[in-house]
């Protein structure tokens, strides 16, 4: 199973990104997806997540407004757009797959066993 995150870059405040992530090797349909992110001298942070059948989605209170995750399961993909961002957005941002994943539990680092590599995101103020 591999995911491939790609996306990231150099905005200044106030403006936008699309973060992609791309499976290979699993049933995507059949997976939760989630992101998340982690910057220095902070703990992982959950960001957002789709359920495995789509119909629900959930976001950290930081992001909620601004951040969309969707997800196209022909294409193996799930995307997470990222609007009016901050410079406290600044982290390596990570996707992450978890089996039959739905609930509050998609909404922790430990339900997901698989892990993209990141992509990194710099906001400047």
């Amino acid at each position: 199973v591999q995911l491939q995150a790609s996306g990231g870059g150099l905005v200044q405040a106030g403006g936008s990104l699309r973060l992609s992530c791309v499976a290979s090797g699993l049933t995507f349909s059949n997976y939760a997806v989630g992101w998340f992110r982690h910057s220095p001298g902070k703990e992982r942070e959950f960001v957002a997540a789709s359920s495995w059948s789509g119909d629900s989605t959930y976001y950290a209170d930081s992001v909620k407004g601004r951040f969309t995750i969707s997800r196209v399961d022909a294409e193996n993909t799930v995307y997470l757009r990222l609007n009016s961002l901050k410079p406290e957005d600044t982290a390596v941002y990570y996707c992450a797959a978890a089996l039959l994943g739905r609930g509050p539990d998609i909404l922790t680092a430990p339900k997901y066993r698989h892990w993209g590599q990141g992509t990194l995101v710099t906001v400047s103020s």
